[in-house]
């Protein structure tokens, strides 16, 4: 008994990880402006995506090397699987140079939580996320303006199709909350909680676990190598949602799109 209760006491000493983990320290300053590992790690991914692209199409070779067909395919699948097959044959092609930059820029920041030395997903801290989803917001209401109008485009999307009159001081407020205001919200909060619970999860298994080594006799020795055990598994699921946040951010910027320049809502 007194070594349990020992046990017990050792064991709620250890602090779970929490938002404080996010909050990181300036890596260097200008001027009064600290400059943050997430905001690092922005331009970081942008010249990734810019010098891969850029190598991989500035010598287009009627039969590609594999630098070629890897840039290509990327480009494609954005392409032909997102822009086309949800905006449509007709407009697609002069919003695929924006979907294919919003996916692969999303995806590497993301990836930066599973690789060595960044070990920190950038759009865990809310206000990239929800920077990133305003500029969409921006986009895709500018587009339908363009088309509809600016009045035209507000009952495009907050008056139902073959609903009746009386039925209108309910829904338009709520379509414009639903397609006006909230969509920005959802679409930051998304990746945002995705990238956030996912972080705190793996830092959790490999605290937790040496903690458990450290300080807690007898069942701590097997308990901890299982926690690291389970990091590791959760790593490699991190990484499936990773590319699935991307996608579904850039799928949904695509729907978003095809929907303000849809004559009917």
């Amino acid at each position: 008994m007194i070594i349990e209760a020992s046990a017990t006491v050792r064991a709620e000493e250890f602090h779970a990880p929490g938002p404080a983990i996010f909050e990181l320290p300036p890596v260097f300053e200008i001027g009064s402006l600290g400059v943050t590992k997430p905001m690092l790690q922005l331009v970081i991914a942008a010249v990734i995506v810019f010098a891969f692209f850029h190598l991989a199409l500035r010598r287009r070779a009627l039969v590609p090397g594999r630098l070629q067909f890897a840039g290509e395919g990327a480009y494609g699948f954005v392409r032909n699987s997102v822009a086309r097959d949800i905006i449509g044959g007709h407009d697609f092609q002069k919003f695929v140079p924006y979907l294919v930059t919003v996916f692969f820029f999303i995806l590497v920041n993301n990836l930066f939580a599973s690789t060595p030395f960044f070990q920190f997903p950038t759009f865990s801290r809310a206000g990239m996320a929800y920077g990133l989803a305003g500029m969409s917001w921006v986009i895709y209401n500018a587009v339908g303006i363009r088309k509809h109008g600016f009045l035209g485009y507000l009952k495009l999307q907050c008056v139902p199709a073959g609903v009746s009159p009386a039925m209108y001081p309910l829904l338009v407020p709520l379509e414009f909350f639903s397609n006006i205001l909230v969509r920005p919200v959802t679409l930051a909060l998304r990746l945002f909680c995705n990238m956030f619970a996912g972080h705190i999860l793996l830092v959790l298994f490999a605290t937790g676990g040496l903690y458990l080594m450290q300080h807690v006799d007898g069942i701590g020795y097997v308990a901890g190598p299982l926690a690291w055990v389970l990091a590791i598994l959760v790593s490699f699921l991190e990484i499936l949602v990773q590319f699935l946040q991307a996608y579904v951010f850039t799928l949904l910027n695509a729907m978003y799109i095809q929907g303000a320049l849809a004559d009917e809502h």
